[in-house]
């Protein structure tokens, strides 16, 4: 029988479990990039870049480790006062980024997490953390991202400010491995439409599976927190459409869903089926490499995008 090469895309996904145990590893080697304990910090990044920082954020802030906040780089507010800004960027290239670095620069403590040691970035920012083993080839982002916040999570759990409820890396790394073999539901593979929703940390997870969906499948995806989706967002939930459900789900809403004919994906109630929000991720992923496939589209040439923004500047 005649065997089908894997996408790139789907390699890198499947190494996830493996990168964020390195991650967490050589966590040492990277701390000088880090927030500090205490320090008020401003998070930034474009698209999945920016939706990790959100995440992070809230785990941050909830595990008591000091007030922080996460921007888009191009809407990062200038008045506002911080003892740290950490720059996410996978390419190291990125526009937005470079220029806020440049702006700030000599005025607060800069650090970033980049996967290319050989970008504008090392020399941008203060500090920075060269995650180069979670470098992809592929234009659409996936183990980089996650690596980059299982590594801000391990440096969470060093400090001994994990939020309540969340599990260690090593854990998730687990769960990870199931979510790489985990068969995909086959209502959920033939779906029309898509939505994803989170609370607290999870919020950042749910933006960025709907972002994986559109970018590689080009597939119809909306993203809520679970409890603004009741107030008005639902209306498009019904027969053949999906609710994916990052995290706990909240009381009633699995009874909202059933009665506009709408799937529901969610943590089984079973503690030992459940994933770690970030190991569901990777479903997510597999399942936007999956419908592409399916409506003959290759997930490694996503239409419209490059592998990093860079804008022309003005007058250049």
């Amino acid at each position: 029988m005649p065997t089908t090469t894997p996408s790139r895309t789907s390699v890198e996904i499947a190494s996830q479990p493996d990168c964020w145990r390195r991650a967490a590893a050589t966590l040492s080697e990277h701390t000088a990039a880090l927030p500090r304990r205490g320090e008020r910090v401003a998070v930034i990044g474009c698209g999945t870049s920016w939706f990790m920082a959100q995440s992070y954020a809230v785990l941050r802030e909830s595990g008591g480790h000091g007030e922080t906040d996460a921007f888009a780089a191009s809407e990062f507010p200038g008045a506002r006062g911080y003892d740290r800004v950490l720059a996410i960027t996978r390419s190291g290239t990125t526009s937005e980024v470079l220029a806020l670095l440049a702006r700030v620069r000599g005025t607060v403590a800069t650090g970033a997490i980049t996967a290319d040691p050989a970008t504008p970035v090392m020399t941008a920012a203060d500090a920075v953390a060269v995650l180069d083993f979670a470098d992809e080839e592929s234009v659409v982002q996936t183990r980089f991202a996650t690596t980059v916040l299982a590594l801000l999570r391990a440096h969470l759990e060093a400090e001994d400010a994990v939020a309540p409820g969340v599990r260690t890396v090593a854990q998730a790394a687990l769960d990870a491995e199931r979510a790489v073999h985990r068969p995909l539901d086959e209502e959920v593979l033939g779906a029309e439409q898509f939505t994803f929703l989170g609370s607290g940390w999870t919020n950042g997870l749910a933006l960025e599976a709907g972002l994986k969906m559109r970018e590689a499948a080009g597939a119809w995806t909306e993203a809520y927190p679970a409890m603004e989706y009741r107030h008005g967002p639902i209306a498009i939930t019904g027969p053949g459409r999906v609710a994916w459900m990052f995290g706990t789900l909240p009381t009633g809403l699995a009874a909202d869903i059933a009665r506009v004919g709408g799937t529901l994906v969610a943590g089984s109630q079973d503690v030992a089926e459940d994933l770690d929000p970030l190991a569901d991720l990777i479903l997510a992923q597999r399942l936007a490499v999956a419908v592409a496939e399916a409506r003959g589209l290759n997930p490694d040439q996503p239409r419209n995008l490059t592998r990093s923004v860079v804008l022309e500047r003005a007058g250049a």
